[in-house]
């Protein structure tokens, strides 16, 4: 069976540069797929091009394995059964909550009705149906605006950074209710959005933009742990980076041997790792913890600075071997004082070697 919406080969220039270059994706029937990366990375033109709202210069794009639009041929957007969700909602001030529900379906009076009512009992603003798009909080809105994109039954929904405009405290709510609703509707969904928590919360499959293209895909859990580059890395979380000279098919640091498969002799890497994968240890009268399998040898260095974030602390350490500062993340409350000497371990099973690239 074909998938729900897939794009081939996709590119997009401005002025001779391509912004969007050679992207390909599949996105079957019930699944979300997140378009993830910085802005200016291509994702939003990629969703206009599927949407049909602006041509691509090359590739094609197949709806249930048949064509849509390529180069030549082109289904009008409003034939395309796509469905289109934006940060600003777009709801029609003039018309009531059931109304703009409403707009653009085609059924008998009857039917549309019936559509309305069902949409709106799932996003659980029913109550509303005869009210004002003003008279809605944003979060309200935003739920309207999920009704509407829904009401025609489209196959595919778009979603272009749809919560960004709504507080911490809504969002998180807003987003698990709007994943259930699609999940209900069975529509293939892609998701544009820059915020890395946000794709590990609603998407099955993560599809990584950089420079116009993508350049890592898959499962959320995959992209976080088996990241390409250390850019991919960095884009999720804050990283330390340690660098050495390969020998061997090894390097050799403060923090006892890495292993570099693959990486010739003489040739730079950096030893990636976050800070929650650091290990701490206390100073002994100058001596730190004894060398280990999993966590290396333990490297000295002296307390700058430490804050608690709410769920864990941060401590950020000067180390004696080169006066790099490291950061570390401890759960719960642990507050050194700035000068206090500690040592620092590298879980070898959570870091990750990469060549060098400046």
């Amino acid at each position: 069976m074909p998938p729900r919406l897939e794009i081939r080969n996709l590119v997009r220039r401005f002025g001779g540069q391509a912004v969007v270059d050679h992207v390909s994706l599949r996105v079957a029937a019930g699944q979300v797929t997140c378009l993830l990366g910085p802005s200016g990375c291509g994702k939003s033109t990629t969703l206009r091009m599927i949407a049909g709202v602006e041509m691509q210069d090359e590739g094609e794009i197949y709806v249930d394995g048949a064509l849509i639009c390529d180069t030549v041929f082109r289904v009008p957007p409003e034939r395309r059964a796509i469905g289109l969700m934006f940060q600003d909602f777009a709801l029609f001030p003039h018309l009531t909550v059931g109304e703009n529900v409403a707009f653009g379906l085609k059924d008998s009076k009857e039917a549309k009705r019936a559509r309305v009512e069902e949409l709106l009992d799932k996003v659980g603003l029913k109550r509303f149906t005869d009210g004002y798009p003003h008279q809605l909080s944003g979060g309200e809105q935003q739920r309207v605006a999920l009704a509407r994109a829904l009401a025609p039954r489209p196959r595919i929904m778009l979603m272009d950074e749809p919560f960004s405009g709504l507080d911490n405290r809504l969002r998180d709510d807003i987003r698990d209710q709007t994943l259930e609703i699609l999940k209900q509707e069975d529509a293939a969904v892609l998701l544009v959005t820059h915020e890395p928590e946000e794709a590990m919360r609603m998407a099955d499959e993560i599809a990584l933009m950089r420079g116009g293209r993508i350049v890592q895909q898959g499962a959320p859990y995959n992209v976080y742990n088996a990241p390409v580059d250390r850019q991919a890395l960095a884009f999720f979380s804050d990283i330390n980076v340690i660098r050495g000279r390969v020998q061997g098919a090894l390097t050799d640091t403060p923090f006892g041997v890495f292993l570099a498969p693959g990486v010739p002799d003489g040739a730079e890497v950096e030893i990636v790792v976050r800070p929650q994968h650091i290990k701490i240890d206390f100073d002994r009268g100058g001596r730190g913890p004894l060398p280990t399998v999993q966590d290396g040898v333990a490297a000295r260095g002296e307390v700058v600075r430490a804050r608690f974030m709410g769920s864990e602390s941060l401590v950020e350490v000067r180390m004696d071997h080169d006066g790099s500062v490291l950061k570390a993340t401890v759960p719960n409350v642990f507050l050194p004082k700035p000068g206090r000497p500690l040592w620092l371990m590298i879980r070898r099973e959570r870091c990750f070697v990469f060549p060098r690239r400046d």
